[in-house]
């Protein structure tokens, strides 16, 4: 099992298709899923990288779903955006794992908030191998590890929805030391 994961703009959806390629070249038997909820660069049938990269994918809202439409001949099944998944990801991928299945999956293991995002930490900690990717910092061009969610081009504020589907327009990424997470004066929380 592997995990591509990290901030927005930094390759995860590249990293995953690129792993697809070559397992097409090896002449694998494949399967691609990713979440309904991203819609953007292609629709809901396609994976695509920020940079135009694109393989077909089945799109899928729950662990459930992608049970239900595996093939039993896949060799490789990859899943891209794992953050919006359920739970139930992470006892299905070890599963898979488990009978021999190459399984790939890639996802922002940080919500705009900067805490941990969906069952990607936990699939993290069962991976075999996790790659943590970086983007750059747009503010001060430093490693980005830290997913900037903008609303009117302002930082959005704490309580702001945990998933918003966007590209460009909506997130920056940017280190820790540039990440904004406004927040009521009475949510304040005081340095020690």
């Amino acid at each position: 099992m592997e995990v591509v994961t990290g901030v927005m703009f930094s390759g995860k959806s590249e990293e995953l298709i690129r792993r697809v390629r070559r397992s097409i070249i090896a002449k694998k038997s494949i399967q691609i899923f990713k979440s309904h909820l991203d819609d953007r660069y292609g629709g809901v049938f396609s994976i695509s990288s920020h940079d135009g990269r694109v393989v077909e994918a089945i799109p899928v809202d729950s662990s459930l779903q992608i049970s239900q439409n595996l093939r039993d001949d896949a060799d490789v099944i990859a899943v891209d955006e794992a953050q919006f998944l359920d739970a139930g990801i992470i006892p299905l991928v070890g599963t898979l794992a488990a009978r021999g299945a190459r399984v790939i999956l890639a996802g922002t293991d940080m919500d705009f908030r900067g805490e941990p995002f969906g069952p990607m930490p936990q699939l993290m900690a069962v991976a075999d191998l996790v790659d943590k990717l970086h983007a750059i910092c747009v503010v001060c061009g430093g490693p980005a590890s830290r997913n900037q969610r903008l609303i009117d081009g302002r930082p959005a504020r704490y309580d702001s929805p945990t998933i918003m589907i966007g590209g460009r327009e909506s997130y920056e990424a940017r280190c820790r030391h540039c990440h904004e997470l406004p927040r009521r004066d009475e949510d304040q929380v005081p340095l020690l």
